[in-house]
């Protein structure tokens, strides 16, 4: 995994650790990927949301990507696992593509591991990111 520089807000860390709370206290199957999540956490630059990088994806954040290997573009909504929706092109946070673009930056290439291995996408853009729109408790 790559040891890219993570900013999250204050706001965003605490309910992220309630959601991994409450996931790895009902015993989730997918504990090794909700350890990556906190590791993550752990590491992250908490900062005020007026100091987030405007091209880094944050929670609530809307993003271009495009799949490395196909070439194929989707815009995707980061959300918390309670709004996630994969017809509304909502990606949950707990899922590893979620958790892959958390702290991103435009520009950059994310992994993550899949059945058949690793996926790989590139951030083309950060569309919607609440924190520089002033929208810091989305």
């Amino acid at each position: 995994m790559n040891q890219r520089e993570i900013y999250i807000t204050e706001f965003d860390l605490a309910r992220l650790r309630d959601v991994l709370r409450a996931r790895t206290s009902v015993g989730a199957r997918d504990r090794d990927h909700l350890e990556s999540l906190e590791n993550e956490l752990d590491r992250a630059h908490v900062v005020d949301p007026s100091a987030v990088p405007h091209d880094v994806v944050t929670m609530n954040s809307q993003v271009r990507i495009e799949d490395v290997e196909t070439g194929a573009e989707n815009v995707y909504t980061l959300v918390f696992p309670s709004d996630a929706g994969i017809q509304e092109k909502k990606l949950s946070i707990l899922a590893p593509i979620g958790t892959a673009l958390l702290g991103a930056r435009a520009g950059e290439t994310v992994d993550w591991s899949v059945p058949a291995g690793v996926r790989t996408v590139r951030i083309k853009e950060v569309l919607y990111q609440p924190e520089a729109a002033g929208h810091y408790h989305l």
